[in-house]
């Protein structure tokens, strides 16, 4: 039996990962609202100066729920309403940024999170501060530690702010994310429980959906005794019950709770788009899913996949629970993994490349990962600093705000030819899309 990972068309796949499919690893989806609290700024960049707007960013959360956010990636622009997914740092550009540490300070010392504005200005020295002075200070001190930018506030006591708060950061730890479900992908064999599906939230409670058609085919979310249980605790540890004699497949647990989100949880856009740190959430609508796969016999797969921007690609994870190996070739490798083993295999993709793998595999399994990768900000001579002096619009600090279609337009057409080169090696472009092939041996199966 053979399965297949597609990947679809490099300049036309950018319109398809703002889909609900779009990879995700758990907690915030949001949309952008723009540019709402802001002043002005300073950038000099290719030996000129441009004037900027700087603040703070809102969305509205999927669910219900506000946030307020600061830009790092100056010179990339936003895309005009689009949808945002909470995402740890290690997969996007704070990844190999040494002072990410010192934002998250920041953050937590400065406009929206301190709110008396006079106690701001007392301890920084800087004069009267309206909310619009403070955000800009902030997100100019922010750009100085995410893209390493030239930016001053224009208005004084917004540049004292920067320079108090840039001097004054301190490392302080990346925060958990708001909720996850690890591992997000289990597999087993039927007549058994599995997992562990472990819970990780800030939230007081996490409401467990089962899976669709759960009661039909008998398959419970149960504690580790077997108990069925519908909502669960930080830590907790869930299971998928699978009756013997389940025809061979695979469901999915849905975990929602409503908590705010941890200040510095980075934001990373699902289409090409700036990405944003968190300053500010009120009680928010949060999620995160987990897969499971049974079968009687056989290889089982589990696939799970993320962004490793330490590489450039992204890493499909396969674990085999199953009783004979699962073995498959890609990009003319061959992978064997081991009943009980598992193993990772990078994908390269291209920086702001779009991506959409559909994987299958026996007994009609199927899993699709789709997203961007946005692993390193925009360097002061990229193109998008071109349109810098021509009155960016409030709703994109550091870059002009575009419709989804003209942006990608824009990055889509000729510009995408050197993304899909950087991956040929990979990538077997047939037609304008791209084929992995993803080939299961033939393994004598007990009847």
């Amino acid at each position: 039996m053979s399965g297949l990972i597609t990947a679809g068309s490099m300049t036309g796949a950018g319109t398809a990962v703002a889909d609900d499919d779009v990879q995700h690893q758990g907690g915030a989806v949001a949309t952008l609202d723009g540019l709402k609290t802001f002043d002005t700024a300073v950038l000099r960049a290719n030996g000129e100066s441009h004037e900027i707007p700087a603040g703070v960013f809102e969305m509205t959360v999927d669910g219900g729920g506000r946030l307020k956010t600061y830009c790092i990636d100056i010179h990339n622009p936003t895309q005009d309403q689009a949808k945002y997914l909470e995402t740890p740092w290690s997969q996007t550009s704070l990844a190999t940024n040494k002072n990410a540490g010192k934002i998250r300070w920041i953050l937590q010392h400065s406009y929206p999170q301190v709110d008396d504005l006079a106690a701001l200005a007392a301890s920084a020295g800087t004069g009267p501060l309206s909310q619009k002075t403070a955000a800009a200070g902030t997100q100019v001190a922010i750009w100085r530690y995410s893209d390493n930018a030239d930016v001053d506030a224009l208005d004084p006591a917004a540049e004292k702010l920067a320079d108090w708060l840039q001097a004054k950061a301190r490392d302080v730890a990346e925060p958990k994310a708001s909720l996850s479900l690890e591992p997000s992908a289990v597999s087993g064999k039927a007549g058994g429980r599995l997992g562990p599906v472990t819970v990780r939230t800030d939230a007081a409670q996490v409401t467990l959906t089962p899976p669709v058609d759960a009661a039909a085919s008998g398959i419970r979310i149960t504690d580790a005794a077997g108990k069925p249980v519908t909502s669960a605790v930080n830590g907790a540890k869930v299971f998928f019950d699978v009756p013997a004699g389940a025809v061979d497949g695979s469901a999915t647990l849905s975990a929602q709770a409503t908590t705010s989100v941890p200040v510095g949880r980075a934001f990373a856009g699902a289409t090409r788009s700036q990405t944003q740190i968190l300053a500010g959430s009120s009680e928010s609508t949060v999620s995160a899913n987990a897969a499971a796969t049974w079968a009687t016999a056989g290889a089982i797969p589990a696939l799970s996949a993320k962004k490793n921007c330490a590489q450039g690609g992204v890493d499909i994870t396969a674990a085999n629970k199953g009783d004979a190996p699962f073995t498959f070739e890609l990009a003319g490798f061959s992978h064997t993994i081991a009943a009980g083993e598992s193993r990772t295999v990078t994908i390269p993709v291209a920086e702001d490349q779009a991506y959409d793998f559909t994987i299958t595999g026996p007994g009609g399994f199927s899993k699709n990962f789709r997203g961007v990768l946005d692993c390193k900000i925009k360097g002061a001579s990229t193109p998008e600093t071109q349109t810098l002096g021509s009155q960016p619009s409030p709703a994109a600090a550091g870059g002009v705000s575009a419709g989804l279609e003209g942006d990608l337009a824009a990055t889509g057409g000729s510009s995408a030819t050197p993304m899909i080169a950087g991956i040929a090696v990979v990538l077997v472009v047939i037609g304008g899309g791209a084929i992995f092939f993803l080939r299961k041996k033939k393994v004598p199966t007990e009847e």
